[in-house]
């Protein structure tokens, strides 16, 4: 029953954002609702100027209605289908906020960092009183040992830090055509097996559910992109894939199956301390995707390169938590 129910629901999410996104993209570009590309960015990224962009709005609709839909299918859905949805909306609708200032309001910026960073708080915080109220674990498993650490009340300064960090650091990743994409679909691929080896299966119907809508949506955002997701998109994956991590307990081991994610920021922060510090640069340009960009390397190989970093990153969680 259960195999069938995921299997349905990767192929509902997929068909929803296949059959969709042909309607979606020409309304977006009906509305100008075209990307911006910032001037400090490669060169050769300023043809993608008036791309249509919030593509996410498809990808988080996918994603709902495909959960809500195959969650009744075999029972109602748990408190961790609803705190995993508060999760995507939520961090959805700061992107779109963020998107629709940047783009029909014609103001370059969207949010300001601090409105931005208000609104995931909030959100991260309302995720954590919705989690102490149904009595979840507040301690961390460490990996490769029996050990955990039950951090009380600290565990809301994770919770915040991480639902924060990793949207952000999805937010980062979605640089490339498809790169985004394609890593998110790993990724929570790789927490859908996490989720199933726990019997926790409303964490793995939604995990399924966002790997069939990114991978339809990747069919018209591979290189050469028909759409961008924006930060409605991006912001969505990147809360929604921490929420997954903490829900099955296995926050450490995101740091690997997320490891593109992870790497992407860090070379953001590397390369903004050594400026500030020593007035030089790490890389040629931050996020790490462009670095390889400028260093000669075609747009397609680097994110092809990323996907497979990120899925050895992925094979390689799934062997620590499941088999050792």
């Amino acid at each position: 029953m259960m195999e069938r129910v995921i299997l349905f629901a990767i192929i509902m999410a997929f068909l929803i954002t296949v059959l969709f996104s042909p309607i979606l993209i020409p309304f977006l570009r009906r509305l100008k609702f075209g990307q911006s590309i910032r001037e400090e960015g490669p060169k050769s990224h300023q043809k993608k100027t008036g791309t249509p962009t919030m593509g996410g709005i498809l990808i988080v609709l996918s994603v709902i209605i495909t959960t809500i839909v195959m969650t009744w299918k075999y029972s109602q859905p748990g408190a961790e289908t609803y705190m995993l949805l508060l999760v995507l909306i939520g961090y959805g609708l700061i992107g779109f906020l963020d998107d629709f200032i940047k783009i029909a309001l014609k103001r370059n910026l969207g949010l300001t960092s601090k409105q931005k960073l208000i609104g995931q708080i909030a959100v991260a915080i309302l995720f954590y009183y919705v989690l102490k109220l149904n009595g979840f674990s507040t301690a961390i498993s460490i990996p490769l040992t029996d050990f955990s650490l039950d951090l009380g009340w600290l565990y809301a300064i994770f919770i915040i830090f991480w639902l924060v960090g990793f949207s952000n650091a999805a937010n980062l990743t979605d640089g490339l055509d498809g790169l985004l994409s394609g890593t998110a679909a790993i990724a929570f691929g790789a927490f859908a097996i996490l989720a199933w080896s726990q019997a926790q299966y409303d964490v793995a119907v939604f995990a399924v559910a966002v790997v069939g809508a990114v991978l339809g949506f990747l069919v018209f955002n591979a290189y050469p992109a028909k759409v961008f997701m924006g930060d409605t998109g991006s912001l969505a994956l990147g809360g929604a894939i921490a929420a997954i991590a903490i829900l099955t307990k296995f926050e450490i081991i995101l740091l690997l199956i997320g490891g593109v994610f992870v790497l992407e920021t860090l070379s953001v922060i590397l390369q903004v301390a050594s400026f500030k510090t020593t007035g030089k640069r790490i890389f040629k340009m931050s996020p790490i995707h462009h670095h390889y960009e400028l260093s000669g390397w075609s747009e397609w190989r680097v994110v092809v390169t990323f996907w497979t970093v990120g899925l050895l990153c992925s094979i390689l969680g799934i062997y620590i938590e499941v088999w050792l």
